[in-house]
């Protein structure tokens, strides 16, 4: 019996995104990808195409499939446009960014580094409550700025922490916060996280508690102290970028946001305009943000068997991007892939 493919939007994206997405798609393709693409445009190319960094044909894809692999995308200066992935998560109502970070290539500054850093995605600072006060002939004498959580949002993102945790065999939660200045913003999600563990999951995992100053000193210190991370959106945004620090940069971070009903996929580097169109990008960190992708709809065999290629072209047939100490161009580097997925079938 033929199994039922599944309908999933694609957004290329800018700058280098068609390059590492064409990269992807071989990966998956070697898989036996279980995916039926329905190719979209955002971005610039949603400026160029229909006026909109997020034109409305996107949405409606994203509403039908309610899942999306996608590439990085710029957002254009000026004319007021906002980030078409602030855009994407409210949206849709993506409420949980979840970052795995671990180490592919040892040797660098961190070994043995397997981190997950879970961010709340749609409250706090993020929600563009700003606005300038005028004084005498200066339009913007004071900027004041608004952030909004709520228990309703701490109790989404922090149950969705804490399953995962379970669900993974993590063996320590570490809630980040800032309750000790920020009294009541996060003062909440810590209120709120020790109340869930307290009646929910008291002794699945331990439950530990730290200030974001503190969190971001004892990562660079000894990062192995730490299993998952969850915190508000402004400090997920910042430590998901320090860990992926960690694991040799961007270049080998991916990303997903969740909601209840959607769930997008992503690199979380830049689109790179200054290299695009020269076949060097390292595509690993969207094939990862396919393998999470692969995680979600329940393919963990081929999600396993695409980190494990990777692993494997890096480390055992050293084919590497010139990002990571290679000379290999993004073909080569996606053949050498491709070889080893078909390999290893």
């Amino acid at each position: 019996m033929t199994t039922p493919r599944i309908p999933a939007t694609l957004i290329s994206g800018d700058g280098i995104g068609p390059e590492i997405m064409e990269a992807t798609l071989a990966a998956l393709d070697a898989l036996g990808s279980p995916f039926e693409w329905d190719p979209q445009i955002a971005g610039l190319g949603g400026v160029k195409t229909s006026g909109d960094p997020l034109p409305e044909a996107t949405l409606e894809s994203i509403r039908r499939t309610r899942l999306a692999l996608k590439g990085p995308l710029e957002t254009p200066s000026g004319g007021g446009y906002r980030s078409s992935n602030v855009r994407l998560r409210e949206a849709f109502q993506l409420f949980a960014n979840v970052r795995p970070a671990r180490t592919i290539i040892p040797g660098g500054r961190f070994d043995n580094i397997d981190l997950l850093v879970v961010r709340e995605n749609l409250e706090g600072l993020y929600i563009g409550h700003e606005h300038y006060i005028r004084i005498e002939d200066d339009p913007h004498a004071v900027a004041m700025a608004t952030g909004i959580n709520t228990r309703q949002g701490c109790k989404h993102i922090l149950r969705y922490a804490f399953d995962a945790a379970v669900a993974q065999g993590r063996k320590k939660v570490t809630v980040v916060h800032k309750a000790n200045i920020m009294k009541a913003l996060t003062g909440i999600f810590l209120e709120t996280a020790e109340q869930l563990y307290a009646a929910e999951y008291q002794g699945q995992f331990q439950f530990e508690t730290m200030i974001v100053d503190a969190c971001a000193m004892k990562l660079v210190l000894n990062p192995w102290q730490f299993d998952m991370i969850v915190t508000t959106n402004l400090f997920g945004d910042i430590l998901s970028d320090l860990v992926a620090g960690l694991v040799g940069g961007l270049g080998m971070a991916p990303g997903a946001n969740i909601g209840a009903d959607a769930a997008i996929f992503e690199a979380v580097h830049g689109s790179a305009p200054d290299i695009a169109g020269k076949g060097i990008a390292n595509p690993i960190a969207l094939m990862l943000a396919a393998a999470q992708m692969l995680d979600h709809v329940k393919r963990v065999d081929l999600a396993d068997r695409l980190r494990t290629a990777i692993d494997q072209t890096l480390n055992v047939d050293n084919v590497r991007t010139g990002d990571l100490g290679g000379g290999a161009n993004t073909i080569a580097f996606t053949k050498a892939l491709v070889a080893r997925i078909k390999g290893g079938a």
